[in-house]
């Protein structure tokens, strides 16, 4: 235990954080945006940058927003109606993220990107740049797949993945996956009560990995086995990586104090 507590202490230490956001996190069941959420996680953000922390945020929700924007009750299955509706969306979350950060004098920037970056060298090298460059004038990049011209080869498919990227990109301290479930259970929490959170996981192992099952909202693409496999690639760069509830954003300010909350996969 005392080992467990020194590793969440050690966070109090972290210089450069990428909070991810999943879809069910900034949106209600209906697909709509949560705003009083939204509004919570930029205030959270400026005030870790504040702080003088590096900050980076990876949201998903684009392709929501734009079926929310139109009315639809679910998320179309052609790739064509899906770019579509991530056209749309990008541009009006883009629009809502600043307008709450601006709240904070907190200046962001657009950082749309494809899975091209982690197999052409080149592109990778531009990429770092621009986050590193991003981060030493002191701005928030809010990053998010370019789903609009995305085809299966250049898809990252999760944005669980892409914000695991995205921390290596970056050379990141830690990583927080904010989903719509507290952390890893022993098993599905909503099939058996007696389920029990796992406070913290050294190694990715096939019986941890047993224990994801598939997920999400009709919106969302995520689930545990794409949480998993962000905590892998961060495990191998040695990077932390945290999940937790993402309904209170907050909750980021207790993690970095070295609280018990989520999962932790050790890096």
């Amino acid at each position: 235990m005392q080992h467990v507590e020194y590793m969440r202490r050690h966070f109090k230490n972290k210089k450069r954080i990428v909070v991810k956001v999943g879809t069910s996190t900034l949106s209600y069941p209906n697909g709509r945006l949560n705003l009083q959420r939204i509004a919570n996680l930029s205030y959270v953000l400026s005030a870790l940058r504040s702080r003088g922390l590096d900050v980076i945020l990876v949201t998903s929700g684009a392709i929501g927003v734009g079926a929310g924007r139109l009315g639809l009750l679910k998320k179309p299955t052609e790739l064509a109606a899906k770019q579509a509706l991530a056209a749309i969306g990008q541009a009006e979350l883009i629009k809502i993220y600043r307008k709450f950060f601006e709240e904070y004098n907190q200046n962001v920037a657009q950082v749309l990107l494809t899975k091209d970056i982690v197999m052409e060298e080149e592109r990778h090298r531009n990429a770092r740049n621009t986050l590193l460059n991003l981060l030493k004038m002191g701005i928030i990049p809010i990053i998010n797949e370019n789903d609009t011209i995305s085809t299966y080869e250049i898809e990252f498919g999760d944005n669980d993945t892409l914000s695991a990227v995205v921390a290596t990109l970056a050379q990141a301290d830690l990583l927080i996956l904010m989903s719509d479930i507290d952390g890893l259970y022993s098993a599905d929490p909503k099939q058996n009560p007696q389920a029990e959170i796992i406070r913290t996981v050294s190694g990715i192992t096939p019986e941890i990995e047993a224990l994801a099952t598939g997920a999400g909202t009709s919106f969302g693409t995520g689930g545990m086995v794409t949480k998993l496999t962000a905590a892998k690639i961060c495990f191998k760069e040695g990077i932390d990586t945290i999940l937790t509830n993402g309904n209170d954003p907050s909750i980021i300010f207790r993690i970095l104090d070295g609280e018990e909350i989520g999962t932790h996969f050790v890096a």
